[in-house]
C-alpha cells in the first residue's frame, strides 16, 4: 500500500522534493524581525566602533548579513504571496500576528541606516517606502482597533509593533539627507511615545489578570522594552540632546530589562526553538545601541560596563539565534518551527 508521496509523478511535471518551496507557505511575515535585529545590531556595533575602536568588519558583516535576510524573506514572503494568498490574508486579519507585517515596514525604515554609505539613493527610496507603508499601516491597524470590539486576551507584544513602531522613523534620517524631515521625526516621536502609554499598560494589565502567554510566545515579552530603548534613541536623534527625559527613557530600558531577561533565562529548556524566538533580537539589539549613546553622553565606568555587556549580550543572542535559524531551514523544518 503506497501514500501520496510515493505516487508516480505525471510525464512533463517537474518533481518538487518533500517539504522544499511548498514549505514557505509556512513562513511568517514576522520573521521580518530577523531583518530589524541584524540591522539594530550593525549600528550597535558602528557606534562600538566610534567609542570603543572595535574592528569595522564585524558592523559591515552583519549590515550584509541584515541585507541578505531582508532579501531572502521578501523572496520566500513573495512565493509565499503568489502561491499561498489566503493564508497571507489569514495572518494579516490575525488579530495578533496581523501586527506583525510591521516588521516588514520597519525594515525598510531601518536597512537604510546600512545602505547609506553604500547607495544612497537606494537608501533613500526605501526609507520613503517604509515611511508611506508604516504610516498607512498604524492608521489601518488603529482604526481596526476603534472599529471592532477588541479581546483582552489579544492585547500581546505584538500590539506595539504597528503603531509605537513610529518611533523608527527618524533613526536612519541624519544619514540620509532628505530635506524637510523635522516634522516627519516629531511625528513620528509623538504619536509613538502617546501610544506606547496605553498599549504598555493594557499589555501589562493582561499578563497580570489574564492567561499566561504560551511558551512560544514568552521571547515577545522583550518587545515592552523596545518603547524606551527606541524611544531614546528616537529623541536623542530629533532634539539632538540627552536630557532628563532621554535619562529617564535609558533608566526605564534598564529596568524592564531587569525584570524580563530573568523570565526568559529557562526558555531554551522549556520550549523548543521556534521562529518566533527572534523578537528578543531587535529589543536586545536597541538597548545595547541605546546604552551605547548613553556612554557616549556620559562617560563612566558603570555606563561603559552596561554599554559592552548589552553589547555582548545581543551578539552572543542575536548571532546564536541566526545559526539555529539557518539549520532549521536548510533542515526543511520551517512548518515546525513557525507553528
Amino acid at each position: 500500500m503506497s501514500d501520496a508521496s510515493s505516487k508516480p509523478t505525471p510525464i512533463g511535471l517537474p518533481t518538487i522534493p518533500r517539504m522544499g518551496w511548498r514549505q514557505l507557505d509556512y513562513l511568517p511575515v514576522g520573521l521580518f524581525a530577523s531583518v530589524m535585529g541584524l540591522t539594530g545590531l550593525s549600528f550597535a556595533w558602528r557606534l562600538a566602533e566610534a567609542h570603543y575602536g572595535a574592528p569595522a568588519l564585524l558592523a559591515d558583516a552583519i549590515g550584509w548579513a541584515a541585507v541578505a535576510a531582508f532579501v531572502v524573506m521578501t523572496i520566500g514572503y513573495t512565493v509565499k504571496l503568489v502561491t499561498a494568498p489566503d493564508a497571507v490574508l489569514a495572518e494579516f486579519r490575525h488579530p495578533i500576528a496581523g501586527n506583525l507585517f510591521g516588521t516588514l515596514l520597519i525594515s525598510l525604515l531601518l536597512l537604510p541606516i546600512v545602505l547609506a554609505p553604500i547607495h544612497l539613493r537606494l537608501a533613500q527610496g526605501m526609507w520613503v517606502l517604509g515611511a508611506v507603508g508604516m504610516l498607512a499601516f498604524a492608521w489601518a491597524i488603529v482604526t481596526r482597533w476603534l472599529s471592532e470590539r477588541q479581546v483582552a486576551a489579544h492585547a500581546t507584544p505584538a500590539w506595539i509593533v504597528p503603531v509605537v513602531g513610529l518611533l523608527d522613523l527618524p533613526l536612519a534620517l541624519p544619514s540620509l539627507g532628505l530635506p524637510h524631515t523635522h516634522g516627519v521625526m516629531v511625528l513620528g516621536l509623538s504619536v509613538g511615545l502617546f501610544f506606547a502609554v496605553p498599549l504598555f499598560t493594557m499589555i501589562v494589565s493582561r499578563l497580570l489578570f489574564d492567561a499566561p502567554l504560551p511558551s512560544a510566545l514568552q521571547p515577545s515579552l522583550l518587545i515592552l522594552v523596545a518603547p524606551f530603548a527606541v524611544g531614546f534613541a528616537t529623541y536623542v536623534t530629533t532634539t539632538g540632546t540627552v536630557d532628563l527625559f532621554a535619562e529617564a527613557l535609558y533608566a526605564l530600558m534598564l529596568f524592564m530589562l531587569a525584570v524580563l531577561m530573568p523570565r526568559l533565562r529557562h526558555l531554551p529548556r522549556s520550549c523548543p526553538f521556534r521562529v518566533s524566538w527572534w523578537a528578543v533580537s531587535f529589543p536586545l539589539a536597541a538597548s545595547a545601541t541605546t546604552a551605547l549613546r548613553f556612554a557616549a553622553a556620559e562617560p563612566g565606568l558603570a555606563t561603559d560596563a552596561v554599554a559592552v555587556m548589552l553589547l555582548a549580550g545581543s551578539t552572543i543572542v542575536i548571532l546564536g539565534l541566526l545559526a539555529r535559524t539557518l539549520l532549521g531551514l536548510a533542515k526543511g523544518e520551517l512548518r515546525t518551527l513557525s507553528s
